[in-house]
């Protein structure tokens, strides 16, 4: 998805507010329902383009918000780059520095391969040092985050 770059910027093609880092993937996830079909993405912000997209499978926002930040992370560390995290929740934000998925959703045959990839992404979280700055995106200063989903 590539659009014309701003004029007030020369490191991306999309219109981020200039306190916004270029050199960084946004994260979001959508749910529609909670529980109910979920999914999440990542952004490059530099280019606008899907670095990773995951799902649909039954779970909630919070767990998607907190494997896309996980995600982001660990494929920033397997290819060996250096760039931030933006993402508008403050619940995934703080599941990953604790290292715990915190979710309160009922392990059950729906939800068990669900589940699976959390414990995937906690052990990840626990066995992996990492320093990507994880930044909260400001929603109500610059909109909408790159990775959302339009859904609302």
């Amino acid at each position: 998805m590539l659009i014309n770059p701003p004029d007030y910027r020369n490191d991306t093609v999309l219109p981020l507010p200039l306190e916004v880092r270029a050199d960084a993937w946004a994260v979001d996830a959508a749910c529609s329902g909670n529980p109910g079909p979920m999914e999440y993405r990542g952004i490059d912000l530099a280019t606008g383009e899907t670095v990773f997209h995951f799902g649909p499978m039954h779970g909630t926002n919070n767990i998607g918000e907190f494997l896309a930040i996980v995600h982001a992370l660990a494929l920033m560390q397997q290819r060996g780059l250096k760039k931030a995290i933006y993402s508008d929740s403050y619940n995934a934000m703080l599941w990953v520095s604790k290292k715990k998925c915190k979710t309160k959703l009922e392990l059950n045959d729906a939800t068990a391969p669900l589940h699976n990839i959390i414990l995937r992404a906690e052990r990840w979280l626990a066995t992996h040092n990492y320093t990507t700055p994880i930044i909260k995106w400001d929603t109500k200063r610059w909109g909408e985050v790159p990775a959302d989903f339009g859904r609302k």
